[in-house]
Formats: C-alpha cells, structure tokens, sequence
C-alpha cells in the first residue's frame, strides 16, 4: 500500500511538472491536443472533433431542398467504388446531375444530414467571402496590401503582401503543414486559444507572389483581413451572403479558438453535411449566381478556377483545378478526403467525405482517390446514357 502511495505521489508530481514545463515553453497547447485527439485514438484531427471545440453557427435560412431525380439510386455503386468507400471508410457520397441528386449513399451510421469536418475545404469558402467583400468594396481589389488592415505585420516582405496572394497561397508566410507532428505551426493552430496572436506573431519571410506554397496560415491570415474590413464575425458574413441565399437545409457550425467570442479556425472546420456543402459548387457552375441573384462577381468565380502559376500547380484562388479523361474539373478538397468535385461539361457536381483520403504523392499534387471517384461515377451513369 505504501509504495502504492509513493508511486501515485511521484506520478501527480511528474504530471505538474510536465504541466509547469509545457506553460514554461509556450507549448500548452497540446495539452488540449492530448485531451483532444490523442486520448480518443486519434493521430491527427477527425471527421466529428467539432464537438470537442466551442463552435459559431453558420445560421440557415429557408431551406431550398435538393431536388431528386427520377432514377434516383437505382444505379449502384461499381464494385471499384464500394471497395474504395470500404477501405477510406467513406461517410457520405453524393452524386448530382443537372441540379439534382441521382445517388447518395451514407455509411457508418452518417445521414444526410450528420454533420462533418470540412478540414480545407473551408478555404475555397473563405475565398468566396473575399470575393464577395469585393463586390461590397470593402476591400478594394485582389492587390489590396494586407498591411492596409494589419500595419504591425512581421518580417522582411511585410508590405507587399496581397490578399490575393493569401488566397492564391504564394503569401511567403512562416509556416509548415506536418499535420501529423504535434509540435508543427499547424497542430499548435488547431488547438491554441488565439489565433491572431498567433498569426500576427509570424513572419512574411519570403517574396510573395512568386509561386504557389500551400500554408493554411495565409487562409487564417486573409480571414482576419476579411473580418476587419466587414466588421462581421466570419460565420455570420459567410451565412448572409451564401448559406441563406443558396437555401442550406442544416446550420453549420465553425470551430473557434476560444468561446464567446473567439476567431474562426478559417483554414478548416466547418461542420455540415454533404448535401449542403454541394451547394458551393453548385454556386460556382452557375458562375457565382443563385436564383436570380448574382452572390458572386463572375470574373471572380472565372479567377478562382483558374492557376495562377500555370507552370506548377493547378490551383487558383481557393480552388484545385484538373483534368481527368478529357474532362475539366475543379474542386474543394480537406485533409482525410473531403471533396466537393464540379466537372462543368456535365454539369456534375460530386461530394465525397470520409475517414482517410487515398495516396498522394511529391509527383502528384490530386491524391489517387479523386481519379477513383470521378471514373466509377462516370462507369456508374454510363449504362443507361445518363449525362446527356
């Protein structure tokens, strides 16, 4: 019993002074990563952890219901798809021709209307609500200097700095993207309490404008901008100018740092639903417009899906870009394979989410899987001449 005691002793006092240490070197963070993520069984952030953060509602409006097509589901999933879907345990796939959806199916007890982590994809709508500040002129153009709106900004190339170079991410921040290592700038933005401090604490440390860089801190950057210049909290601007008009059926959620009042983690995390994340893609086929109503500048919607380096990367301002069989598409993606794919030749829009994405490679910027879903459903609406 004794040295049960003695024991349970040095253990408490491990645990303060492993707590008093991690205060001591700024990296109390993952103290709430721990709790987090890695009690849970987890490696890396996970489809339903918004429930694990305070979150700001992205409030709906009158909903605007999908309209189903009269061959709804009657074509099955190709025996290819089943297997990817089993193997990077898919949640939801959605499958939409001409406006309206021919087959979903959800998995591992998800409906249409559970909510999920966007991860990245909430860049491309981050994107949109530039676009949209735009048009309102509350920021002036894509070459707006970000000094314009935070003048203490750090390091060499602070001045040059455009928003449209944080969207098009050629922003020369100082920041990595090791989502697996819990010690990276990324991990420690996913859990820390303030993000601005954070941001504002790095360094334009390169020339920007150069050439493409995929850092999720130039989208959390830009949504600051976007904040200061609208006077709106993130969530609320994105749900008047977007998730009400496009008649979203669900309110989503975006994760904050901290709560009340606290900033949106920008580069990800909107929870919500297949269904309704089609509807950015469905805003962007119909070049920024939504019944009737011009959301988007169409020239902005035209930039943001085409490189801005042709030479290297196929991305633009917010927005994948890629060719696949003959077909142009285009496309939101978030870390573990979300997807929100639109090939505009067929007017299909197609939406992916689920636990694990499929292989990428240094020679290959798509990861396998997007092949996968684009080809099974084109092998799917082939029998019956579905397309035209």
């Amino acid at each position: 019993m004794k040295f049960l005691q003695k024991l349970l002793k040095w253990v408490a006092v491990g645990c303060t002074a492993l707590i008093v240490i991690l205060y001591l070197f700024d990296v109390d963070y993952l103290l709430r990563a721990v709790k987090t993520v890695y009690l849970k069984g987890h490696t890396t952030a996970f489809l339903e952890d918004y429930k694990e953060f305070p979150n700001r509602k992205i409030k709906k409006g009158i909903a605007q219901p999908w309209a189903i097509a009269k061959d709804y589901n009657t074509a099955k999933a190709t025996e290819t798809l089943e297997k990817t879907h089993q193997e990077l345990k898919t949640v939801a796939f959605v499958i939409i021709k001409k406006d309206s959806i021919w087959h979903e199916s959800y998995f591992d007890g998800f409906t249409k209307n559970s909510k999920t982590n966007s991860f990245s994809m909430a860049k491309s709508v981050v994107t949109m609500a530039l676009g949209k500040a735009i048009m309102e002129r509350k920021i002036k153009n894509l070459d707006q200097k970000v000094i314009d709106f935070f003048p203490e900004l750090q390091g060499k190339y602070a001045q040059e700095v455009t928003v449209g170079d944080l969207a098009s991410m050629a922003s020369g921040l100082s920041w990595d993207e090791k989502y697996y290592s819990p010690f990276s700038i990324v991990t420690r933005a996913y859990f820390d309490d303030d993000l601005n401090s954070l941001i504002l604490g790095l360094n334009i440390h390169e020339k920007p404008g150069q050439s493409f860089k995929y850092l999720s801190g130039a989208t959390q950057l830009l949504a600051m901008c976007i904040e200061k210049a609208t006077g709106e909290y993130l969530s609320h601007y994105v749900s008047k100018h977007f998730w009400q008009p496009m008649g979203a059926e669900n309110e989503a959620l975006w994760q904050l740092d901290h709560a009340p009042d606290g900033t949106e983690k920008a580069y990800c995390c909107i929870a919500s639903n297949a269904r309704d994340f089609a509807r950015f893609g469905k805003l962007y086929l119909q070049n920024g417009q939504w019944n009737g109503q011009q959301l988007l500048d169409p020239a902005f919607v035209k930039k943001c899906i085409t490189p801005r380096f042709k030479e290297s990367v196929q991305y633009g301002y917010g927005w994948w870009m890629h060719s696949f069989s003959g077909k142009k598409l285009y496309y939101m993606r978030g870390h573990l394979g979300q997807f929100v794919i639109v090939i505009p030749e067929d007017q299909l829009i197609i939406v992916r989410l689920g636990h694990l994405k499929g292989l990428q490679t240094k020679e290959d910027q798509h990861s396998n899987d997007l092949y996968t879903y684009v080809a099974e459903t084109y092998k799917m609406l082939a029998p019956k001449n579905k397309i035209r």
